[in-house]
């Protein structure tokens, strides 16, 4: 028993000291990094040391926990954002997010190192950092052979589909967009290459026989694909994903809180984050009258959030096993919603009612909307069936859709923000931008 506890420890500790080493190194994203090892590296790990073929799956491992962290950032900050959920925090750093202050924003780049009690929001700082390490994993997988590195093919299809995915929400919820220092780049641009990325994750997951992480990569590319406006190519893919498929960000509830859910901590634990009238008590028809809507779920707590302001509406979604609930990144629902919004018509509204007949929802009759009709019953759909998954946000720019304005309960304006502009961390230490 001892000598497997010293290899779970040896495990745990190469991990840390890896993925300490791998943030050092992808700060470099972040500021002005004359040299790659210019960081101070607290692990005392150099850049040559992760060439290590023994390193690489640590390694591998350490960048699919930073997407994964980068991967909650977005849900709950675009939640926020979009109105998914109020701020009920007393900190600054939470509700202003709300409300949209622009130059808090700028300040905000996000990151992982979080606990408990603080919020940390924003998304940006954990996807590029997410993304630098997962490319700068696959390049070092990409020197050795299958021999060296165990799993190896599967680990660089996984670093592919991942770092699909930092780019793809970087692309949805940034105004603008950059890539290592590199000049501004256009939503457009930045999913081509989130495109690439997923494509060549399909390739090698299908060679691996892999589907789980074949329909993983094929939900993403469908997503993307919806981005590009390629309506045809999106629905082909949205179209071989199979029901019951859902592809999950995992975390552990073991008191670090940077492997546990932020959407339970900050919803349960912490009443930093209230569900808003938008989302309360919605129902659907079904053959008794209109019954509650099985997707939204929330519980009014009975109290005032940290704030003093904001009653407590909790979210139930994201619950079942605490702190280590698991968030859905990609899944035959979201599939069938992308496939229903690229078809349209007949085809588009038969996939609707399978999504709400899989989720205990009654069907809507026919005949089925067209236009504009149809448009919004596929946004509606979306905003109840992807309720807290990073999806809302990503739909309001996508169309324009109105965010809050006005005053809030707390006697703060909204601002006109919508897509989140480049953190001033990436403008001042970018050549490309002006000061």
């Amino acid at each position: 028993m001892s000598s497997r506890i010293n290899q779970h420890r040896t495990a745990a500790q190469t991990l840390r000291t890896v993925k300490a080493a791998f943030v050092a190194l992808s700060l470099c994203t972040l500021a002005a990094c004359d040299q790659l090892l210019g960081v101070d590296n607290p692990a005392s790990v150099t850049a040559q040391s992760l060439d290590d073929p023994t390193l690489l799956p640590a390694l591998a491992a350490a960048a699919i926990q930073t997407a994964q962290c980068g991967v909650e950032s977005f849900d709950i900050t675009g939640g926020v954002l979009s109105g998914e959920y109020w701020s009920a925090a007393g900190l600054v750093d939470n509700h202003t997010w709300e409300w949209r202050s622009v130059g808090d924003i700028k300040n905000a780049p996000g990151s992982c190192t979080f606990s408990r009690t603080t919020s940390a929001m924003g998304f940006y700082t954990p996807l590029q950092q997410a993304r630098f390490q997962l490319e700068d994993a696959f390049a070092r997988l990409d020197k050795f052979t299958d021999a060296d590195v165990p799993n190896r093919q599967l680990l660089m299809a996984q670093m592919r589909a991942y770092t699909g995915y930092t780019l793809v929400l970087l692309a949805e919820g940034m105004c603008d967009m950059t890539i290592d220092r590199g000049p501004k780049m256009t939503a457009a641009q930045v999913l081509a290459i989130a495109d690439d990325r997923f494509t060549d994750a399909i390739t090698r997951a299908t060679a691996l026989n892999n589907s789980s992480l074949l329909n993983m990569a094929r939900v993403g590319r469908a997503r993307t694909r919806l981005d590009l406006k390629k309506l045809p190519e999106a629905a082909a893919d949205a179209a071989l994903v199979p029901a019951n498929f859902v592809y999950n960000v995992e975390f552990t509830d073991g008191g670090d809180a940077r492997r546990e859910n932020r959407i339970y901590n900050m919803t349960i634990r912490n009443d930093y984050e209230s569900v808003p009238p938008a989302y309360q008590n919605l129902t659907v028809n079904g053959v008794a009258g209109s019954v509650p809507d099985p997707r939204v779920k929330v519980k009014d707590a009975g109290r005032n959030g940290n704030d003093g302001i904001t009653r407590m509406w909790q979210q139930q979604k994201f619950i079942a096993q605490a702190g280590a609930t698991p968030i859905p990144l990609a899944s035959w629902n979201e599939a069938q919603l992308i496939y229903a919004e690229a078809v349209g018509g007949q085809q588009g509204f038969d996939a609707i009612n399978k999504v709400r007949t899989a989720n205990g929802v009654p069907v809507l009759t026919g005949p089925a909307p067209t236009g504009q009709a149809f448009t919004d019953l596929v946004l509606e759909e979306r905003r109840r069936q992807l309720y807290s998954e990073g999806q809302r946000y990503a739909d309001m720019l996508r169309y324009n859709l109105p965010f809050q304005s006005g005053v809030n309960r707390k006697g703060q304006v909204y601002s006109n923000l919508t897509c989140v502009p480049l953190p001033n961390v990436e403008v001042l230490n970018n050549p490309n931008f002006g000061s």
